[in-house]
């Protein structure tokens, strides 16, 4: 083929390895990463990643073996999970701000027969009480005896590995916190189906400043390279930074999610920033607000397209902002090919217009959680036709133009006095005052209804309003069964790394303070 045309896109079926491969052949010298510290060309990425991978095949690593990385985003991250990937081995991407015994576990779980981590990991990992007997490489630490420029086999000689569809390309755990990881299992079929329908044109910038160990980030990353495109790695996210570097290197996309989104138009400088570059903007992974929708297209050039899936895999919708200002309020359509559908609790599709759980079908979907077959097929629903759905545990119904309304997570529903109140609804009433910069509603028990909902919402300015008086005033315009019980005034909402409200510890939290 004429290697890194658009003809890779009209094929049946390609490899993330092998299109960067390609790349390289057609433009060597193409800038196609940067961080803080480093850069790589294609050319440069392609070599690199060949000679991780052939110094993975003579340590013993066959296709089909796992090898983790936990580490900060970097150029060599994504190096070495392109060797990885090219040995036939699987990723398994571990959240570095994971608890040092969780990172074991995980590492653990996934049967990792390597360790590629950053010196502060590896320092993390010292801490660890479970203690993992696994051979580390530390990607930025050269002078270390178990530096990557100490391990790698220079001499070694690669040897092409035949990779399909079905083979697995990551294990994504999509809870580092708990004392039972559960690892989601994509395949190279599932990445290629990312890739060929991304937008991303070979002349793209894209700037990733939220964690490559998360499906949000992998989902941006691996389209924009395998375009051709130039992708800047931030290892942290920092407002400032972030708007600084979009100016330096004329940005054009961006994959955020929504509380970095609020953050940088909170930035002092951000109005006199130069991003008049910026073309497309995507957001996914948490409930985005339309009112924040609506300020990011009136202050930030270029359009704004929002996706909602999960991590699993299933059916995805998207909604182009800047084309449907009159659904904001949505998370947009399917897309084609994904076949999304509502169902009740006994697993029946509801009515048009009524409240469901959300399951979606297409041909990007997870293999399963790792060797967790109970848990996969508790989240799988089979259609009338026998066809395999993977259930989101979100809420949703369709509006009678076909967009998605979501509601809120399954197992967030309040049940107060035998009535289902969504959080949804009472946090947008929240979100509703002016002084109000976020919300978020759990349910907590009550003896006289069962449950009862609180709120918990942070201030753009604090002390213009009570507690007791924006209770009032959202319940005002709430209905007599949905009225918020309590509302509690806090500094800010506890968040996962890809920014999504921790809601069981906002009600552990509760509870422990309203026994004290």
């Amino acid at each position: 083929m004429a290697a890194g045309t658009d003809d890779v896109f009209q094929r049946d079926f390609a490899t993330f390895s092998q299109i960067v491969g390609w790349r390289a052949e057609a433009v060597p010298d193409k800038p196609a990463l940067a961080d803080p510290s480093e850069s790589a060309t294609y050319s440069e990425l392609d070599r690199d990643a060949t000679l991780i991978a052939a110094t993975l095949q003579q340590a013993g690593i066959v296709k089909g073996d796992t090898v983790a990385i936990c580490a900060l985003n970097s150029v060599r991250y994504v190096v070495a999970m392109l060797g990885i990937l090219r040995a036939g081995a699987v990723i398994a991407p571990i959240a570095p701000s994971s608890t040092p015994d969780s990172i074991c576990v995980q590492i653990v779980d996934s049967a990792a027969k390597l360790l590629f981590l950053d010196m502060a990991s590896d320092a993390c990992l010292q801490a660890s009480t479970v203690g993992v007997p696994i051979e580390r490489v530390v990607l930025d630490d050269p002078a270390a005896p178990c530096g990557l420029a100490a391990w790698l086999a220079r001499d070694a000689v690669f040897v092409p590995v035949d990779v399909g569809p079905d083979d697995a390309f990551n294990i994504i755990y999509s809870s580092g916190t708990t004392g039972v990881p559960k690892g989601i299992v994509h395949s190279h079929a599932m990445r290629w189906a990312h890739i060929s329908r991304a937008t991303y044109p070979a002349d793209a910038v894209t700037l990733a400043s939220t964690p490559l160990y998360s499906n949000t980030t992998l989902v941006s990353v691996i389209p924009a390279l395998a375009a051709g495109g130039t992708v800047i790695l931030m290892p942290r996210f920092d407002a400032r930074i972030y708007l600084e570097l979009a100016e330096q290197y004329r940005v054009t996309h961006t994959m955020l999610v929504p509380v970095q989104y609020r953050r940088l138009l909170d930035d002092p400088t951000f109005d006199d920033r130069d991003l008049h570059t910026f073309r497309v903007k995507f957001v996914t992974s948490s409930p985005f607000d339309a009112d924040l929708k609506q300020e990011v297209l009136d202050r930030w050039p270029g359009g704004l397209v929002e996706f909602y899936g999960s991590t699993e895999g299933g059916g995805v919708c998207a909604l182009a902002a800047h084309e449907h200002p009159d659904k904001l309020h949505t998370v947009g359509k399917p897309l084609p090919e994904h076949d999304i559908r509502l169902i009740d609790q006994d697993g029946r599709e509801v009515a048009p217009g009524q409240i469901g759980e959300i399951v979606g079908r297409s041909g990007a979907m997870m293999l399963g959680y790792h060797r967790r077959a109970d848990l996969t097929a508790e989240t799988e629903w089979h259609g009338p036709n026998g066809d395999r759905f993977i259930r989101s545990g979100d809420l949703g119904r369709f509006d009678e133009d076909g967009f998605l309304v979501l509601m809120g997570r399954k197992k967030d529903v309040i049940i107060s006095g035998g009535f289902n109140i969504y959080p949804g609804d009472l946090e947008q009433a929240l979100r509703d005052h002016p002084v109000v910069g976020d919300a978020a509603v759990i349910g907590v028990p009550s003896r006289i209804w069962g449950e009862t909902p609180v709120g918990f919402v942070t201030l753009r300015h604090p002390g213009e309003i009570s507690a007791h008086e924006l209770r009032d005033v959202a319940n005002a315009s709430l209905g007599k069964m949905q009225r918020l019980s309590e509302v509690r005034i806090v500094k800010a909402l506890p968040r996962s790394p890809i920014g999504k409200v921790l809601k069981t510890q906002l009600k552990d939290d509760f509870l422990r303070t309203s026994r004290e």
